[in-house]
């Protein structure tokens, strides 16, 4: 057997893996059927603008769009409208976002489909502080997140509980729409729920699993958002 040198190995390896999970050869083979009413696209993620492109190239219907990116990230898109926002720490640009894309799929029917296309980053691309919060608690998570130490799956849980976007509030708020979401995932174990918080996956995590998480990495969270986490609005909508 011959020896392969370590380095082109792993490069190869790297290479293989980019590749299989690249919008514009996979995206197609994951197309949702063709609805009576309209094709609404969304995503969050720093893959976002390239799965947009890539589903546009794929799609031969009627579809409109908004996807939120980072900075430095778009693709240009012919119908899906990009928007560039912070990563890691939201700003008001990615306030911004999150609320047109709640506002996109307001009003739908459920003759109409919602494709979501989510890819890492969208946690700190959608915010969208829940309650009485504001964008400034959340920059506060954020940071206090980034420094913990805590791994992503613990981080995102925490954000799912804070946010009037994440953890399923997204898909809830398309109903009765069907929400159909396309994952690039970076989140180890690629649990759907949990990259970029699953801003339209059902979320299984309670607010005591946050605060749970919260206590185990010493977190200095805000006063408003140790509040909202002890109280039942940060519970996610049901499956």
């Amino acid at each position: 057997m011959t020896a392969i040198e370590p380095k082109r190995f792993f490069t190869e390896l790297y290479d293989a893996a980019v590749a299989a999970a690249d919008p514009a050869r996979v995206i197609g083979r994951y197309l949702p059927e063709r609805p009576k009413g309209r094709t609404i696209v969304i995503g969050a993620g720093k893959g976002s603008a390239q799965m947009a492109r890539a589903f546009e190239d794929a799609w031969d219907a009627p579809l409109e769009g908004l996807v939120v990116t980072r900075y430095g990230y778009a693709t240009p898109c012919r119908t899906i409208e990009v928007i560039e926002a912070a990563h890691p720490v939201p700003d008001a640009a990615g306030l911004a976002a999150a609320r047109r894309l709640l506002d996109k799929v307001a009003g739908l029917t459920e003759d109409d489909l919602v494709v979501a296309l989510v890819s890492g980053g969208g946690s700190a691309l959608l915010p969208a502080p829940a309650g009485r919060l504001t964008l400034d608690d959340e920059i506060a998570v954020n940071r206090a997140l980034l420094a913990s130490g805590a791994p992503i799956a613990a981080m995102n849980t925490i954000r799912k509980h804070v946010s009037a976007i994440k953890g399923g509030r997204l898909a809830a708020a398309a109903h009765p729409a069907r929400v159909v979401t396309l994952v690039v995932s970076d989140i180890p174990g690629d649990v759907a729920a949990l990259v970029s918080s699953g801003p339209t996956v059902p979320d299984g995590s309670t607010r005591q699993d946050a605060l749970r998480l919260v206590e185990a990495w010493r977190m200095d969270l805000p006063a408003a958002v140790m509040a909202h986490l002890t109280s039942p609005a940060a519970d996610a909508p049901l499956p």
